[in-house]
């Protein structure tokens, strides 16, 4: 469903389907927070029997709801809640909430409610957040439509999958005193999703930065739609990694988990943010509302803890950033500044004997000189909250300085300056400003460990059909020719030219050479006679259907990758970059891309990979030809847009020369539905 998510944030007036007189019951809770939030518009409590609730009158049935009332917060028995939705609509109210469980997520009797549940809503054109829900806190509008009650204001917003995993977020950021824009439960989904919430964020005046922990993308063309057009950063923390992870999401709120190396290159095409954990997560998003970015790579660290500056050093050398030495007149003026027995250097070590005062001259005669200062209080510095301003890209980490540090930082908070309460934390949060900056903020990367292929439904070319194919969309490959007799085989290799590499053709074999499939370096037609032969009993071993055999001309030397093609069930066709060949599932060093992509794109493929410096010649061996490569790459992007058809594919092996490339073998499966 399509409309305004306004009705929902910031309701004109909201009634309380279910409201309880009875303290500990969640109607009572929640209208409870209504109240205590400051909601400035007409609360109606619903309740048979129309009692006075916490002070406020309530009115018995949803009928007796004023008119145009913007919000409903729904907390009645599932059974009643499809019914209630239709009693909604003929009110002219716009938007609901429903904490309500028992829906898709108890079983195939819930499921077929909460179908109800949806047609009932689009009928009406009510909104709906949940059902089985946490519900919805918007300081800002003084809308705390759940629990527990908090109404610190922020730039964080947070929306959930799981109610308990967000209102924990909510709570550490009012704990600290840094607030949050919004808390969002989505639970179901059967109408407001994590895309629609993007969506509305994107142009929320009071968020600064969007976090999300989901199980599964319910929509992918949509929540691309959103990605896409929004211009804030955008946090998310993806669970169901593992195959039993997947199977718990599944489960959870019956939500597709997905492929977890698709969602990565997806997270990592769009610019998005991938938390790791709940608290990457809180750090990420806190980061990124409350610290600048910086101009450039150059980092100082002022601290009074050596240890601490260490792993500091440490995790800014690997995100990117450059812990260079002093300037030489920087060095000179600090000497002037600071006692004999500090540490002139970077780290700066003003040992544990520092106070604030010393913190502040340090940190006045050095900004200027650095990119970015991460000041570590590894002590407790009474007064480093008076030293430090909001607005600029400095960094700080508070610990070991038990009462005053916890003093300190809900100062620093009450300010608008994140701190972060270890070094390694803090440097990598920030690292988030630098993560899709790598041109100027360079750093290895790893890319995730590829998926096993599972045996396909669809119908697989022969390979001589697939090298046919890749030709005639003018893909460089070998020269091959089909021979389905011993003589045929003998004029192919004459005309193709000695020596040749005599391959399978059968649909069924998937890795030839794992099967002493594939025979190289024939050099004459008695060779030729005898790989046949061997071939087809290589064949008939196997019971696989036999096509004859390929005669390709040998390739030259070179660097071997591999180009695969998968379709994810969500995102579509996804195109895998990896290096090794033949020993890919042994080197695991993959990055994956959906398609349509740019050859922007495709560079960054080859970057994310460990092997990506091979290209550039290693121990004497010559460069090869990186341009041909992402050339490849955006072939095969276009290639499967135009053949949706396409259910997998691989170029395996690609021989990447110093100039051009070959792909010397490959693989087509095409989908069930169309083969």
């Amino acid at each position: 469903m399509s409309g305004s998510l306004e009705a929902l944030f910031r309701p004109n007036g909201l009634a309380v389907i279910g409201a309880s007189a009875k303290p500990g019951k969640l109607g009572f809770t929640i209208l409870k927070n209504i109240l205590d939030a400051g909601f400035g518009g007409p609360v109606i409590p619903v309740n048979p029997k129309g009692e006075t609730i916490l002070g406020v009158p309530s009115v018995k049935s949803v009928d007796d709801i004023p008119s145009g009332t913007d919000l409903a917060v729904v907390i009645i028995p599932a059974a009643s809640v499809p019914d209630t939705i239709l009693q909604l609509g003929e009110r002219k109210v716009r938007a609901a909430i429903v904490i309500t469980g028992g829906f898709a997520e108890s079983g195939a009797d819930g499921a077929r409610l909460q179908e109800e549940l949806s047609r009932n809503a689009a009928r009406c054109g009510i909104r709906v957040v949940g059902p089985n829900c946490q519900g919805v806190n918007y300081p800002h509008h003084g809308l705390c439509a759940s629990w527990p009650l908090i109404t610190r204001k922020g730039a964080m917003a947070i929306a959930s999958q799981s109610g308990t995993v967000g209102a924990a977020l909510a709570d550490w950021a009012s704990e600290e005193k840094l607030g949050f824009s919004a808390f969002v439960s989505m639970g179901n989904r059967i109408d407001v999703d994590e895309a629609d919430l993007i969506e509305f964020f994107a142009t929320d005046p009071n968020t600064k930065v969007i976090t999300l922990y989901i199980e599964g993308v319910k929509d992918a063309r949509k929540f691309l739609t959103a990605v896409k057009k929004c211009q804030k950063p955008i946090v998310i923390f993806k669970a169901g990694r593992t195959e039993q992870g997947r199977k718990a999401a599944e489960s959870h709120t019956r939500s597709l988990a997905g492929k977890d190396e698709i969602y990565d290159a997806v997270f990592r095409q769009f610019k998005i943010h991938r938390a790791a954990s709940l608290e990457e997560l809180y750090d990420f998003g806190k980061v990124l509302a409350y610290v600048p970015p910086p101009a450039g790579p150059r980092m100082l660290i002022v601290t009074s803890s050596g240890g601490s500056a260490i792993i500091a050093t440490d995790v800014a050398e690997e995100n990117g950033f450059r812990v260079s030495p002093l300037p030489v007149p920087l060095a000179s003026q600090l000497r002037e500044i600071l006692p004999p027995h500090c540490i002139v250097g970077n780290p700066l070590d003003l040992t544990g004997d520092t106070d604030a005062e010393r913190y502040r001259k340090v940190l006045a005669a050095s900004r200027e000189q650095y990119d970015v200062v991460m000041t570590i209080f590894g002590d407790p510095i009474v007064g480093a909250s008076e030293i430090l301003e909001p607005g600029g890209p400095e960094l700080v980490a508070y610990l070991g300085g038990a009462d005053v540090e916890r003093a300190e930082r809900l100062l620093l908070h009450e300010k608008g300056i994140a701190v972060f309460p270890t070094p390694e934390r803090a440097v990598k949060a920030f690292s988030c400003h630098v993560r899709f900056a790598r041109d100027r903020f360079p750093r290895a990367l790893e890319a995730p460990p590829p998926a096993a292929a599972p045996a396909s439904a669809g119908k697989s070319l022969t390979p001589a059909d697939s090298m046919a194919f890749l030709a005639r969309e003018g893909v460089s490959v070998t020269p091959s020719r089909q021979a389905l007799r011993e003589e045929e085989a003998v004029a192919a290799a004459c005309e193709i030219g000695y020596p040749v590499a005599v391959k399978m053709n059968s649909p069924d074999v998937t890795h030839k050479s794992d099967v002493g499939g594939v025979l190289l370096n024939v050099e004459d037609d008695a060779g030729v006679r005898k790989a046949f032969h061997d071939l087809e009993g290589v064949a008939r071993r196997l019971g696989a259907r036999s096509g004859g055999v390929l005669v390709s001309a040998m390739a030259a030397r070179g660097l071997e990758i591999i180009v695969g093609v998968t379709r994810d069930l969500q995102f579509g066709h996804a195109v895998m970059f990896g290096i090794g060949g033949t020993l890919v599932e042994v080197l695991r060093d993959v990055s994956f891309r959906i398609v349509p992509f740019s050859e922007k794109d495709a560079a960054e493929m080859i970057e994310e990979t460990r092997g990506a410096r091979l290209f550039q010649g290693v121990r004497g061996g010559r460069p090869a030809d990186v341009a041909a490569l992402r050339q490849l790459l955006v072939q095969v992007s276009g290639l499967v847009t135009r053949h949706p058809e396409i259910d997998e594919m691989d170029l395996n092996p690609v021989i990447v020369h110093e100039n051009g490339l070959t792909v010397v073998d490959t693989r087509i499966v095409l989908s069930a539905r169309t083969a």
